[in-house]
């Protein structure tokens, strides 16, 4: 089984450098890895002790994030280092101030042994999921202690089936696992697991703090100008088609679209959907700039989020947000939206995001499948005030997993 998964290892990276021929970001998986031993020793000195965060993506950055961030207050002079699998996650965060960033070397023999041994790891903290067969155990031959958190684990992944013991044994390398919920401290304890707590996900203290401090958006405020909006976040085509019926049926209404793709194509496709019009942030922002706040266009029903990193904070003046991916892999992130107020729409695939089925459990979130069931659940949203006191109240009262983590990982 492991030839297997070294065989299984070389030809995803095969196959990487062949869409990197035409696929950015590809290109950036392959680039960033290319000089990354030389960008550790530049930055690290192997005598001093790190804390080591891995992350496969953004999204993961931002749920561990919390837990990183008190690690540092408590304890201001450790040192931290951060690496990333995904471009999505690394060219976004590559400059942040409290870590040194880093492309994760592909799972090796000789990598494990080399990064960890640049790194000098005191502990080792992977986000939610990504189990690499040769660096737990080389954290485990060197006990070096390992922890999972925010885990979530499903009874039809390689762990738990028959066949599933080379993946068993990769487990059996981590410390202690913080999952998330009840499920998957069941499923671990079936195969032997029992350094499980559940303790909830990191992400409810992130998007809590963030809501009771949001940055303020001054040119948002201007778009907006008072009228209720729908905020629609993280968007591909599928969710955008639809959407692209609201605008015409409720004009007393503002639409901005955050898309999770922003290239030039993603954005001009956006533009041709909505028949009332739009706008970019970009030239907003410009006429701004170049008018001494005196902006045009201010009327247009429609804004289109052309940057990263503004979403989080656009929540705070929604009514009602739209999360996209739903026609696709997945959804993204609800808890942002949530814990604003916003009661939430999204799509279809949604199984594998608890929060997801919670909020619709309780009455603050509805899944559609077509243009119909978008109308029907805007339409039970807007104005709904009892579904955003349900929203904001569910992230209230999720909170807390992040002290949990840290009580136990400082012991």
């Amino acid at each position: 089984m492991l030839l297997l998964y070294i065989i299984g290892i070389r030809v995803y990276i095969l196959l990487i450098r062949i869409f990197s021929i035409f696929n950015p970001k590809a290109r950036l998986f392959i680039k960033g890895r290319k000089n990354v031993y030389t960008q550790i020793a530049q930055r690290i000195n192997p005598q001093d002790k790190h804390v080591w965060f891995h992350f496969a993506s953004l999204g993961e950055f931002e749920q561990g994030r919390p837990v990183l961030e008190k690690l540092k207050a408590l304890y201001p002079s450790k040192k931290i280092v951060v690496t990333f699998f995904s471009p999505s996650g690394y060219e976004i965060r590559k400059n942040y101030a409290l870590a040194d960033v880093f492309y994760l070397p592909i799972d090796s023999n000789k990598n494990a042994k080399r990064f960890i041994e640049s790194i000098n790891p005191e502990m080792a903290i992977f986000t939610k999921y990504e189990f690499w067969h040769f660096y737990f155990k080389v954290l485990k031959d060197r006990d070096i202690p390992l922890y999972v958190i925010s885990g979530i684990f499903r009874d039809n992944q390689t762990f738990f089936k028959w066949y599933g013991g080379f993946y068993r044994n990769i487990l059996k390398a981590v410390t202690y696992f913080f999952v998330q919920n009840e499920e998957s401290e069941n499923l671990l304890k079936s195969i032997g697991l029992n350094n499980v707590t559940i303790n909830g996900d990191t992400r409810f203290d992130r998007v809590y703090e963030n809501a009771q401090t949001p940055k303020q958006l001054h040119l948002i405020e201007k778009f907006i100008d008072g009228k209720p909006t729908l905020i629609c976040g993280s968007t591909w085509p599928e969710d955008e088609k639809l959407l692209a019926t609201l605008p015409a049926k409720y004009p007393d209404w503002k639409f901005i679209i955050a898309p999770h793709e922003i290239h030039s194509g993603h954005i001009e496709s956006i533009e041709k959907q909505f028949p009332v019009g739009s706008l970019r942030f970009s030239v907003l922002s410009a006429q701004l700039e170049a008018n001494n706040s005196q902006i045009s266009n201010l009327k247009s029903q429609v804004l289109i989020i052309d940057n990263i990193g503004m979403l989080s904070a656009l929540y705070q003046y929604g009514k009602v947000a739209y999360i996209g991916g739903g026609f696709g892999a997945g959804i993204h992130n609800t808890l942002e939206a949530a814990a604003f107020g916003l009661p939430v729409i999204f799509g279809p695939k949604y199984d594998k995001f608890q929060e997801a089925k919670d909020l619709i459990t309780i009455g603050a979130a509805k899944s559609i499948s077509s243009t119909e069931e978008l109308i029907d659940a805007f339409n039970i949203f807007a104005g709904n005030q009892h579904a955003t006191d349900l929203a904001r109240a569910y992230v209230a009262g999720k909170k807390g997993a992040t002290d949990q983590i840290i009580s136990i990982i400082t012991k």
